[in-house]
């Protein structure tokens, strides 16, 4: 009997965010939506992820109302599901509980039904409180761990036997959950590796809990994973459509479909009626760019697991700021960081971390500047790395950064934000709404508030049209301001305002 294999199109979250750093207007690809569903296609990515962020800080338009447009798009019966990170949420920065809380109630309140909820670290108490939240607003919750393949020479975790451990101990903390998902935000796993982790987690779970992967075919070994995950046990793939697909994005699903001939596994798909979403997207995205190491394989990658949604927003930001000629001496040095750093998946936020240190260490010199997000993470700050980091490492943040290693609860430090968020929307007379409150929450730095920003219409429209002139979704948008190559410096400093802090968005 032929198993029908369960998809979810992740071209609209995933695809955007790994080609363009998520950077698309709302109005440009709606027909899009409209004609997959049309298609027959019932499971979509509707945000999350950087398509929370880039909506607000580069397209001008609220990640909100991207959700509510995509909702009435498909009609009350599709699926549409989004992505958290943790306690992190849809925020590069740890959220306080109420602000966790208060992400969930939005996203069900904006038309999602499943939360795709994963740990950077695959801490498990970062999950537990994120889970418990997401379900009681009514959401699904797909809890997640990471994968990744580590830098040569390097062991300890990230193997089989790491992910079903993780998976236990998510078990043994009674996170509530509806679904199972392994992510590779890097695609860079062995197959090998990937039938084997899914055959331990099909024991440990039975055969009633839907078990999924994500990956993406960025150094060409997305297709692998998936038949070496369907044919031990797993019930979903995600899987992106022309132009959306392949390279840094997710395996396409007619390249799927193809491999799945012959075998007991099928995709239940009509190839005539997908051609023709894939013909309607094409023309939606036209006068898009799309960057040419967006449509490649990089076997690169491979040493230095970089996800496809960071890697393009990354290379995006080095081009505008007159580095991208140093972007194969950073990918190099990234294989350095992640393996001093206690090899914390390379998914957002730890994939910025991982890229933000590799870009000063080339820079400035190793070492010579310690950037916020990688201190803080081998200080323990965002939680427990799968291993100990480095301790030379561990001393220079420490001697840098000027503060302690932290072994506590990072949620339970953090200051309430809901008072903070409603006392800024008093004092800038904006209206005081959960949506305005979770936008300056999830917006907050030391450096200022970008979401304050947004809401005080004070953003500069970036999106990479052909004709940038003539935004689809904002009639009074100019053109991105090209950067003076000597003032490029400004774009690395984060906004904390700490030099050599990059400001770019991505899973």
């Amino acid at each position: 009997m032929t198993k029908k294999i369960l998809f979810q199109d992740t071209s609209f979250r995933d695809g955007f965010q790994s080609i363009f750093g998520a950077r698309a207007f709302t109005k440009d690809f709606i027909p899009a939506v409209e004609a997959a569903v049309a298609a027959g296609i019932t499971h979509f990515e509707a945000g999350g992820g950087a398509r929370f962020q880039a909506p607000f800080l580069y397209c001008g338009e609220s990640a909100f109302d991207m959700m509510d447009a995509f909702r009435k798009a498909v009609g009350p019966d599709v699926r549409l599901q989004t992505l958290a990170r943790g306690i992190n949420v849809v925020a590069l920065e740890q959220q306080p509980a109420d602000m966790i809380d208060l992400h969930a109630k939005m996203f069900k309140k904006h038309g999602m039904t499943r939360i795709r909820n994963f740990d950077a670290l695959n801490d498990v108490n970062n999950l537990i409180y994120s889970g418990q939240c997401i379900v009681d607003a009514g959401l699904e919750h797909e809890v997640v761990v990471t994968m990744m393949e580590l830098p040569r020479g390097c062991s300890g975790a990230h193997d089989a036997e790491f992910y079903a451990n993780t998976l236990r101990q998510i078990l043994d903390a009674g996170v509530p959950f509806s679904s199972v998902c392994f992510k590779d935000a890097s695609g860079t796993s062995n197959p090998r590796k990937v039938h084997e982790t899914f055959k331990a987690a099909r024991k440990l779970l039975g055969d009633k809990v839907e078990l999924r992967i994500h990956s993406h075919e960025t150094c060409g070994t997305g297709i692998s994973q998936y038949l070496a995950a369907i044919e031990a046990g797993c019930d979903g793939v995600c899987v992106g459509r022309a132009p959306l697909s392949g390279g840094t994005a997710q395996p396409d699903l007619f390249s799927l479909w193809h491999a799945l001939k012959g075998t007991d596994y099928d995709l239940d798909i009509d190839v005539d009626k997908v051609m023709e979403a894939n013909n309607v997207a094409k023309e939606c995205l036209k006068d898009y760019e799309f960057p040419p190491e967006a449509l490649a394989i990089d076997t690169n990658v491979i040493f230095s697991p970089m996800p496809g949604g960071a890697l393009t927003a990354n290379t995006l930001m080095m081009r505008e700021s007159k580095t991208f000629h140093r972007f194969p001496e950073v990918i190099t040095a990234m294989a350095e960081c992640v393996a001093r750093g206690g090899f914390a998946t390379s998914v957002t936020p730890v994939s910025q971390f991982y890229f933000q240190q590799a870009y000063a260490n080339v820079m400035l010199g190793p070492w010579k500047k310690m950037t916020d997000g990688y201190g803080n993470m081998v200080l323990g700050y965002y939680g427990k790395t799968p291993v100990a980091p480095d301790p030379e490492i561990v001393k220079i943040a420490l001697e840098q950064m000027k503060k302690p290693v932290f072994t506590g609860d990072p949620i339970a430090v953090l200051e309430p934000g809901i008072p903070k968020a409603t006392k800024l929307l008093e004092e800038n007379n904006l209206p005081v709404t959960d949506e305005n409150i979770f936008i300056i929450g999830a917006f907050a730095t030391k450096g200022g508030n970008k979401g304050l920003d947004f809401l005080k219409g004070n953003i500069k429209i970036s999106v990479p049209k052909k004709d940038p002139n003539q935004p689809a979704a904002a009639p009074a948008a100019a053109a991105p301001t090209p950067v003076d190559p000597q003032k490029a410096k400004k774009y690395r400093v984060s906004a904390s305002g700490k030099t050599m802090e990059l400001l770019v968005e991505s899973v």
